[in-house]
């Protein structure tokens, strides 16, 4: 068998949570790939609403393997309050392996995030402060602190008096903040490492092993496209790439392996945080829409700010779909959309005077305003509609015109938010258009 990749092509919050908990039912393996627990994937199911921000949406399935693979940012105290969440609230104890080679969340990491965001004051990124940032800036300086190091006190401690003594002196100096010691950190971490040890292995020879045997794999992403700090928004990105080409790293799967890339995206836009979004809606025609989103309207799952909302935009999410590449798109949330006599559509951006269909640059993006196209509504409740064919004229017409702009087959259709509230087609023809 070979890897799918569950990713998002626009902010994030697209509902890659409940699409992989969908999918995950035909799945051996679960990996999420990069990021850790500054951002939640909401699962609604028969043991009820769980917000994950850390464990793999493959958990509410016994016989799903769920991998934390070496691209994942892990924070142990999140990790275990998940995991017990689950189990007392009825779900049975999953599968779990930690990869050894993915790297800890630390004590100052969240410190760092918090204090940097304090400084910025109004020119902040908008950070969840759960660490991301200050974890990822250290594993690419090569002072990160591995799990398999939780196993080696004196390696352990060479490497933390290190990172300490640049981290100290930021504390000290630049954020004006106690300094941490060295002494208090490493019984907790040897501590954290004992916890976790019973779920640690080699995850990317179990992955091989996997797939040699023909097992079937579904790789998670966090976030989506536009936060990719390559591809995205810049500089308002996340810290890892949640695109599908690096699933291969994240999780340690071989590239040629992935054949399948489903990218999710709303029948509408939305975004948490900072940064240029094109169709953002004010006022009471915004507070509609958030308030209708979702399952609980349009909040953060893991800081529960309420989310920017806009029309679709379909020039980001061409560009979403492309840069991830795209075999298949999931659009989620149409039934959202239910209630509207009129639904606009950005089918272009006016930068400068001159209109557009490719996505720019930053510094583009800052100046961009949509263009819209006005669809018909459909005005009637379709979360119990389950066959494509069986939709009003009107949601057809619109789910169709989506995916002639985006240039990707919409093979699934979410119209509720329980896990059986999906279509899923059979057949589609796209047009191409750029």
């Amino acid at each position: 068998m070979t890897v799918t990749a569950i990713v998002g092509a626009n902010w994030g919050d697209e509902g890659k949570g409940k699409t992989t908990d969908y999918l995950a039912a035909e799945a051996d393996y679960v990996v999420r790939f990069q990021g850790g627990a500054n951002a939640g994937h909401t699962v609604i199911n028969d043991y009820g609403k769980f917000a994950l921000h850390l464990l793999p949406s493959g958990v509410f399935y016994p016989n799903v393997v769920n991998v934390m693979g070496p691209g994942v940012a892990l924070n142990i105290a999140t990790f275990f309050r998940e995991l017990a969440e689950l189990v007392q609230r009825g779900v049975p104890e999953p599968t779990l392996r930690i990869s050894s080679r993915a790297q800890v969340i630390l004590p100052f990491h969240p410190l760092l995030d918090e204090y940097e965001e304090e400084r910025r004051g109004k020119r902040g990124f908008g950070s969840t402060k759960q660490g991301i940032a200050p974890f990822y800036a250290d594993k690419y300086a090569k002072i990160g602190i591995q799990v398999a190091d939780l196993y080696d006190e004196q390696r352990l401690c060479d490497r933390l008096a290190a990172s300490l003594a640049v981290k100290n002196t930021l504390f000290e100096h630049l954020y004006h903040k106690p300094t941490m010691d060295l002494e208090e950190m490493v019984p907790q971490l040897l501590e954290d490492g004992e916890r976790i040890k019973p779920f640690v292995c080699d995850t990317t020879t179990l992955l091989h092993d996997a797939l040699a045997q023909g097992k079937h794999v579904l790789a998670e992403g966090q976030l989506g496209a536009l936060r990719d700090p390559d591809h995205g928004i810049y500089p308002y990105p996340t810290s890892s790439s949640p695109l599908a080409g690096y699933a291969a790293v994240g999780a340690g799967v071989p590239p040629t392996a992935i054949t399948r890339v489903v990218a999710v995206a709303k029948a509408y836009s939305s975004c948490v945080g900072t940064g240029p979004f094109v169709t953002e809606l004010f006022g009471a025609e915004g507070d509609e829409l958030r308030e209708r989103g979702g399952d609980c309207g349009e909040y953060g799952a893991t800081t529960g700010r309420p989310r920017r909302v806009g029309w679709f935009d379909a020039v980001a999410t061409c560009y979403g779909c492309r840069v991830q590449g795209a075999t298949e798109v999931a659009l989620t949330l149409l039934d959202v959309l239910g209630t509207l006599d009129e639904i606009p559509i950005c089918t272009a951006y006016e930068v400068d005077g001159e209109v557009t269909k490719v996505f720019p640059d930053p510094p583009a993006l800052d100046r961009a305003k949509p263009v819209y196209e006005r669809l018909p509504g459909w005005r009637c409740d379709i979360s119990e509609i389950r066959v494509f064919d069986d939709l009003p004229k009107n949601a057809q017409a619109y789910v169709l015109r989506v995916e002639e702009l985006i240039g990707a087959p919409v093979k699934w259709i979410s119209v509720g938010s329980r896990r059986e509230a999906m279509i899923r087609r059979k057949t589609w023809q796209v047009s191409g258009e750029p």
